[in-house]
């Protein structure tokens, strides 16, 4: 297991430089940010590479995570069929001297810098947990980023690389599946539901050990990292090619920014010696007009057009028109 994170993490190291260069290429590139989906109503302005810092602060934790969970792997050591060493000590005619050395020179000859100093039969199944744990981890993370991704692919904000030549649906000539994305979100769920196995050997381990967990963990643990070394290579074909459409993302910005700009609007309304109710009760009034016009005709928003008519407001066109910018 350690030999298996040694291989994953320059990968997973890969992966963050090639969103943090993402990252930086488009720090001052605005887009729509978004608390509530579902309704597709903007909340504030992000940027499209401090989206991407929150893919890499997870990624980031999940690079912690990996380093502490292989360094925290110990030998279990010659400890005897149910860790107490009686055997080795009768070979030794009861010298526990030699029974620690040769616990640690075994040790040595296995790679291990530590080894653990209470056991039964097998090393606790208690790391098989954390191992599977941290992998799933990153899964939740991968997962995360590559939904975000076919998110804004279907926004046309953005899209995943797309080989020339390359099939999106054998059906519909004109699609552009992000199909490396949909497979990263597969194979993460996979490997998110693989740490069930782990916790559920471990907590039936009776006494000393329990031969149940042999061929569980085999399947598991091999299961685990195979599927994370593949989700983290695809990951990282797709954040060396992703294309950003930042005339999209501008015209979805001016179709949203009037309503974006309201609480602004109103701050400035009340700092002018409006009431703050009455203030909020107006714009959202307006807004709710300027949203039947977009939903139900199909029409601009004119939001800032209706506020400019109102007789209400207690800020210069000019003011209002600055919060647009």
């Amino acid at each position: 297991m350690k030999d298996a994170f040694n291989i994953l993490l320059p990968k997973l190291a890969r992966c963050i430089q090639r969103l943090s260069t993402f990252a930086e290429t488009y720090k001052s590139l605005p887009c729509l940010g978004y608390m509530h989906l579902h309704i597709t109503m903007p909340a504030q302005l992000t940027s499209v590479g401090k989206r991407a810092c929150l893919w890499l602060q997870d990624l980031m934790t999940d690079l912690e995570s990996f380093k502490r969970s292989r360094d925290s792997i110990r030998f279990r050591g010659v400890k005897g069929t149910t860790g107490t060493q009686t055997s080795f000590l009768a070979l030794f005619d009861g010298d526990h001297s030699k029974v620690e050395e040769l616990d640690r020179l075994v040790m040595e000859m296995a790679g291990f810098d530590k080894s653990y100093l209470v056991c039964g039969q097998t090393y606790p199944r208690k790391l098989d947990i954390d191992c599977l744990s941290v992998l799933a981890s990153m899964g939740a993370s991968v997962h995360k980023i590559c939904t975000d991704i076919r998110l804004l692919a279907s926004m046309k904000e953005l899209e995943e690389p797309f080989e020339k030549g390359q099939i999106g649906s054998s059906a519909m000539a004109y699609k552009r599946n992000p199909m490396r994305s949909e497979r990263c979100c597969s194979l993460a769920r996979h490997l998110m539901c693989l740490v069930q196995d782990p916790l559920m050997t471990a907590s039936v381990q009776w006494f000393e050990r329990s031969l149940d967990d042999s061929a569980n963990r085999r399947v598991c643990l091999a299961e685990g990292f195979l599927t994370a070394d593949i989700v983290l290579s695809t990951l990282q074909n797709i954040t060396e090619g992703i294309v950003v459409y930042p005339q999209v993302i501008r015209r979805r910005i001016d179709h949203e920014l009037p309503f974006m700009a309201t609480e602004n609007i109103i701050m400035a309304m009340v700092k002018s010696g409006g009431n703050r109710q009455e203030c909020h009760e107006e714009i959202r009034i307006l807004s709710q007009q300027a949203a039947a016009v977009v939903k139900q005709e199909g029409g601009d928003n004119d939001l800032i057009q209706r506020f400019k008519e109102s007789n209400n407001h207690r800020i210069s066109n000019q003011s209002m028109m600055s919060f647009l910018n």
